[in-house]
């Protein structure tokens, strides 16, 4: 069970209401302080205070004084209208988190809304009732508006929902679950809407894949070493320490002990002086990009946990403000950082691709071929890496440089922040797909090599990887080996891999 308290939800706790259907409950003292901030709601309707988007109409339309016996049409307009969002939905554990953030947002008590938003969105999300969020259509300033809206709509027992496997009406399950619609009164419909939840549920989802393949990238490395017989010198912790980058002693450092006891690795002289960048400076490149993780892993941290809406409520309504906190930019820069961060990892690993099956390159069999000429090989398997590659780069160009002004020219700066999420999310399901092309021709390379030279911890490795993709004795169908090694490389669990090789106190398990 998480508790929502608007202050304190963490990566881990939103991994799990992701990955599995984790419930979630609202704190006590959290509820209290959304009771106070919609009593000054309540307050300035009554008392026909001008007060933006509660007593006037909103973006441009902001000096349209609206009665207060029209506030429920105004917050019911405000979410249809708003509801334009277009392509396929966001997937369904991301439209899961939305809900929950948004939850999260309007514990911290700024918003005016009532209890009785909050209670519903949580009972969304422990019923398992996720709305169907369109991804294209938000600028990522005053809000994720759209999607926002999309969401918006099944409290009020509109638009789709997925619910029980299935694609339906939301009303259709609200009623199944005896969940009440809402009308919404004044302030709500605003509150719902104006935030960041959008991009940040989906920079959330990406930023979790992105550290595991990060964490996955390592392994894979140091079994394409062994198969390419690299020198292990330029790991030694000198060299990584006399530059001082944390991040990049730590990858020599774990690439090292993935390949202690290996028989396959040399040192400097005994077959070449150097490698070739893509083996001798993973450390800098991988750790340079491990730092970029560190980036947006606090950003993330912050807005998951962040008021978002306009205006907020301060002192008991003493003190309303309008603002910008809807402002995506702070996540637009960091899911760009992070497009650019995991498209290196795809870059450097098609580079060490290349190595394995160019005969030029490396004395293996040329396109690791079991018959060189009568066959292929993994000679494609590199140009659909290559592939993969080149759309990134296209992908990795900045959303957030972008900017086009809306709403009469009143809101003339956005932040494209969710664009950027849902590219950098295309960016990381492109680099699992590269890093899957790596491992099978690492896997090839070591077969060739001799398995039993391997480190104790590649082996395992070996072990469990050859039983996804077992040693290519003749052409066949690579394709399906790519999907199945994507698919594994998804799910699987790399615990316990770095323990020394002779510790005996627990099992190694991928």
């Amino acid at each position: 069970m998480v508790v929502l308290t608007g202050h304190t939800l963490t990566l881990e706790e939103a991994k799990s209401i992701l990955s599995t259907n984790e419930q979630v409950i609202a704190c006590e003292e959290s509820i209290k302080r959304v009771k106070e901030s919609r009593r000054a709601v309540e307050d300035i309707v009554a008392k026909g205070k001008v007060i933006y988007g509660i007593t006037t109409g909103f973006g441009k339309l902001s000096d349209v004084y609206i009665a207060p016996e029209d506030t429920e049409k105004l917050q019911l307009n405000l979410i249809r209208s708003h509801a334009c969002g277009v392509g396929e939905p966001f997937p369904e554990n991301v439209s899961r988190l939305m809900v929950v953030l948004r939850a999260n947002a309007l514990l911290k008590g700024y918003s005016g809304v009532r209890p009785a938003v909050v209670e519903t969105l949580i009972k969304l999300v422990n019923c398992q009732i996720h709305p169907v969020i369109p991804q294209q259509g938000s600028l990522g300033a005053s809000g994720d508006l759209a999607p926002l809206s999309h969401l918006a709509l099944v409290l009020i027992g509109e638009g789709e929902v997925w619910y029980r496997g299935k694609r339906m009406r939301a009303m259709e399950a609200l009623l199944q679950e005896e969940i009440l619609p809402l009308t919404l009164t004044a302030k709500e419909g605003l509150a719902l809407i104006n935030g960041t939840q959008a991009m940040t549920a989906q920079g959330v989802a990406a930023y979790l894949e992105a550290e595991q393949l990060a964490s996955q990238s390592e392994a894979i490395a140091a079994l394409t070493m062994e198969g390419l017989t690299a020198i292990t010198d330029a790991f030694d912790k000198d060299i990584h320490l006399a530059r001082g980058y944390k991040e990049q002693t730590a990858v020599a450092e774990r690439i090292l002990s993935y390949l202690e006891g290996s028989r396959l690795t040399t040192r400097q002289g005994e077959v070449r002086v150097q490698d070739a960048y893509s083996i001798r400076c993973i450390p800098q490149v991988h750790g340079a990009s491990w730092q970029a993780l560190g980036y947006v892993k606090e950003k993330l941290e912050i807005e998951m946990n962040a008021a978002t809406d306009n205006p907020l409520i301060f002192d008991e309504g003493r003190k309303v403000i309008s603002g910008g906190n809807f402002h995506g930019q702070p996540i637009a820069l960091a899911m760009d950082f992070l497009s650019i961060a995991m498209a290196e990892f795809a870059n450097i690993s098609e580079r060490r691709i290349e190595r394995m099956v160019n005969p030029q390159l490396s004395d293996l069999p040329a396109f690791l071929s079991a018959n060189p000429g009568l066959e292929s090989g993994a000679m494609i398997m590199q140009y659909c890496a290559a592939s993969l590659v080149s759309e990134n780069k296209t992908l990795a160009h900045p959303a957030s440089v972008d900017s086009i002004p809306s709403s009469a020219n009143q809101e003339d700066h956005v932040s494209m922040g969710t664009i950027g999420a849902r590219h950098a999310y295309q960016i990381i399901t492109n680099v699992r797909r590269v890093f899957a092309i790596e491992m099978i021709c690492a896997l090839q390379a070591v077969y060739y090599r001799g398995i039993d030279l391997l480190a104790p911890a590649t082996r395992k490795i070996y072990d469990q990887a050859s039983a996804v993709c077992p040693p290519i004795t003749s052409d066949r169908i690579f394709s399906t080996d790519i999907e199945r090694m994507n698919a594994w490389l998804k799910e699987v669990q790399w615990d316990g891999l770095l323990k020394h090789p002779n510790e005996n106190s627990k099992e190694m398990q991928c």
